[in-house]
Order: C-alpha cells, then structure tokens, then sequence
C-alpha cells in the first residue's frame, strides 16, 4: 500500500491510499505508518518489507508481518421480552446488538424498584438472555441490557409488568 524508493514515497491507489502515510520521514530510519480513520475493514495482514541496495546481509531478515485487529464497540442494543408476564409464567428477556468486533457480551441487571444482578445458568452472556421463572409481582421493574466488548459498552433497557 506505501512504497519508499530511490527517494519517493507512493501510494498505491486502494480505499486507504487518503488515509495512510509514513509517520516519520523515511531518513529517521522508522518506517511506521499510520492509518486514519480507521474502520473494521482495515483489519487484516500488514508486511512491511525492507529491502537496503547492495545488502545481501539482510535476506529473509528484511520481512515484518503485523495482524491488525479494529475493535467495534457495539451497536445499540434491542431489548425484547418472550412470553407472557403472568404469576407464575416463566420469560426470557433477550438482548442483541448486530455489530460489534469482537462480540460483546451481555449483563441484565434489575435496577427498579430493587436493584438485582443476575448470574448463570439464569443468565446467559454469550446469547444475552435472562430467564426468568415462576414470575411473582415483585419481580416486576425495569431491566437494563448491557452490551459490552472492549471498544465500548451500550445498553437497552425494558419494563417488565407482571
């Protein structure tokens, strides 16, 4: 994508050619680059190749190969309620977010009028589901959705009326 030869710096023409460049003038010796704005896209094998003239020293030396990994914090998640909210009904409050790199997880938490956490097997953090069982009327309130990964955290939130 970036070349430095004989004294000229050339981008090659990709979707990331406005974006990149060499951080450093190409004389420091540091060839890092830098990427802006970047986007889950960019992610993928990056080689840097360095090739000195009359340098035979430095063959199968010359090669640096880097995985990029863009985190994307999560979508707004959407809150849904399944079944019927009646005494001694069972539900299942599910919770999903459609983008996020990697896949976040998920954490239900009742926050009114009693604050309450959940735990497995009640809870499922992969799937983002909470089931709830044998409902009683204080089990109704307002329950909050979090999704999280490590670009960022969002939440939805539900009522829930027994």
């Amino acid at each position: 994508i970036l070349t430095y030869l004989d004294g000229v710096v050339k981008v090659e023409e990709t979707e990331l050619k406005p974006r990149v460049g060499f951080l450093y003038p190409v004389h420091t010796h540091n060839i890092s680059i830098f990427i802006n704005a970047t986007g889950e896209r960019d992610s993928g094998q990056y080689m840097c190749t360095v090739n000195v003239v009359d340098d035979d020293t430095s063959t199968g030396k010359n090669v640096g190969v880097i995985n990029l990994t863009v985190l994307v914090p999560p979508a707004s998640p959407t809150c849904q309620l399944h079944g019927d909210p009646s005494v001694g009904a069972n539900v299942t409050l599910s919770c999903s977010s459609k983008k996020g790199k990697p896949p976040p997880g998920y954490h239900w938490q009742r926050t009114a009028p009693t604050p309450q956490v959940f735990f497995p097997p009640a809870q499922d953090q992969t799937k983002g589901t909470l089931k709830l069982t044998n409902l009683s009327l204080d089990m109704s309130g307002l329950y909050i959705c979090m999704a999280k990964n490590q670009a960022g955290l969002t939440e939805c939130s539900i009522v829930l009326e027994v």
